[in-house]
């Protein structure tokens, strides 16, 4: 039988962009479910890239819900119901580190630690490999069971690869590097630029929508 406290794949890439964008767009935290699609489908710091639909980023946090790692929130003002993750609720006990690995591996998976630990400079600094290495072993031991696996090299793997099991077991064929080598510095994608556009004209047509509803709160009280 199924594990029911499996995530779906739209599930996984749905938590993480949810815990990525409290840290890194928190003035637009919580999310309307417009925002998590563009979230979805940005075509940096994702793999798979997906062109989702919003019913099934909504399917996704429907599950997200059920699973209590995600609330919907309706806020004062607001003219469409707002998403936020409840992953403290059920993972309380991980510290920001191990927070941060596993927010990038739900929105990308397979990554080598060097990778990993430059990813999550964008949300919190890692110091080092060594407080890497210890969230990482603390994630393979957790008390209900391992949130991650690493994975040695071999298989087409150049080196140790690491990926989260928040979607059950992992197909270690699909952890296979293709590259002769990992570089140590990981270079921003050349559409960087169109999908901070998107994003920025996503947060826009939201302001917009509040500033609207502001407006005819004023008329109503004057």
């Amino acid at each position: 039988m199924e594990d029911p406290s499996l995530l779906t794949p739209v599930e996984a890439r749905v938590l993480g962009c949810l815990l990525e964008k409290e840290i890194t767009t928190p003035d637009y935290y919580p999310m309307s479910l417009n925002a998590v699609v563009v979230a979805c489908n940005q075509r940096s710091n994702r793999d798979p890239v997906t062109e989702w639909e919003e019913a099934t980023v909504e399917a996704g946090l429907d599950g997200l819900r059920r699973k209590r790692l995600a609330v919907m929130i309706h806020l004062a003002g607001a003219r469409v119901p707002k998403y936020k993750h409840a992953f403290d609720a059920v993972y309380g006990n991980l510290d920001q580190a191990m927070t941060d690995i596993l927010c990038e591996l739900l929105v990308r998976n397979f990554q080598t630690p060097g990778e990993l630990r430059t990813r999550t400079e964008r949300l919190h600094l890692i110091p080092d490999l060594a407080v890497l290495e210890d969230a990482l072993q603390r994630l393979v031991n957790y008390g209900s069971g391992p949130l991650v696996t690493i994975l040695p090299p071999g298989g087409g793997r150049r080196v140790r690869t690491v990926a989260h099991l928040m979607c059950g077991p992992v197909d270690e064929a699909a952890a296979a590097l293709p590259s002769p080598a990992i570089p140590s510095i990981v270079a921003p994608p050349a559409d960087w630029k169109a999908d901070m556009e998107q994003e920025v004209a996503a947060l826009k047509q939201e302001v917009a929508s509040l500033r609207e509803t502001v407006d005819r709160l004023k008329v109503l009280l004057d």
